[in-house]
């Protein structure tokens, strides 16, 4: 695609219709007309509500590796459920960061090719944080083993993170986005990445696991980095935006 004409530089758009004082009226009009299908609200939420009553749940929390998993986490005395939950969690983590690596890769290959801006994003930042990422991802594997757990298996959450995520990472591997706009979809991902960690911290305090919430505060404090900086980024590029020295869909 030619770079003087992205989808955000002013050009031809069909979507609105207030342009369009003929055919603008005569859609809003037919809108009123009965529907072709018969139904209403009420119909539609009664189906869901039929649905959500006769479908299982997404997906169930796999056999432990081992017996370990019940006596490393706060003691036998533990219910099930309980230590579920925080196996749970854990895998949500891991599908996350898993993805986040992969998430980098994509920002780190749209930066080299479309370039940055002043007090932008660099190279080596991005690479940085894509390290960060490996680690923490390494970091949850070993605490899911050391717990008895099978690092492998996707558990609930972690199967709810992945499809989450699909549309962060359509978005920032699309060939069309630019810098500023994988990074705005990525920062959904950072503000969710950091509340998670924070969730988990503090279910690990819960289960009076201070060893294991202590190990998990390193890389909270580094997705909280991740999102500030992200976030200050774009701040940057849309200060450069209003001042002229950028254009909108640089």
């Amino acid at each position: 695609m030619n770079r003087a004409r992205r989808p955000t530089d002013l050009a031809l758009n069909r979507t609105g219709i207030y342009l369009s004082p003929t055919d603008g009226p005569a859609v809003v009009e037919g809108a009123r007309d009965a529907p072709s299908s018969p139904g209403c609200a009420r119909a539609l939420a009664e189906v869901r509500r039929q649905y959500a009553g006769e479908v299982g749940l997404i997906g169930h929390m796999p056999a432990p590796a081992s017996l370990r998993v019940v006596e490393n986490v706060g003691g036998a005395v533990l219910r099930r459920h309980k230590v579920h939950l925080l196996l749970d969690k854990l895998g949500e983590r891991l599908a996350f960061e898993r993805t986040g690596v992969r998430l980098f890769d994509a920002l780190m290959a749209k930066l080299e090719a479309q370039g940055s801006w002043d007090r932008g994003p660099t190279l080596e930042e991005l690479a940085q944080f894509r390290a960060d990422e490996a680690h923490h991802f390494a970091l949850l594997q070993d605490v899911l083993i050391n717990l008895g757990a099978d690092p492998t298996a996707v558990t609930p959450s972690a199967d709810l993170a992945g499809v989450e995520l699909a549309g962060i990472v359509q978005v920032v591997s699309d060939p069309r986005t630019t810098l500023p706009q994988a990074l705005h979809a990525h920062l959904v991902a950072e503000l969710v990445d950091s509340a998670s960690w924070e969730q988990l911290v503090g279910l690990a305090d819960d289960f009076g696991e201070a060893a294991l919430a202590h190990k998990l505060r390193e890389p909270l404090a580094q997705e909280l980095r991740h999102r500030d900086t992200v976030t200050t980024w774009l701040k940057r590029h849309a200060a450069l935006v209003v001042e002229g020295t950028l254009k909108y869909s640089a």
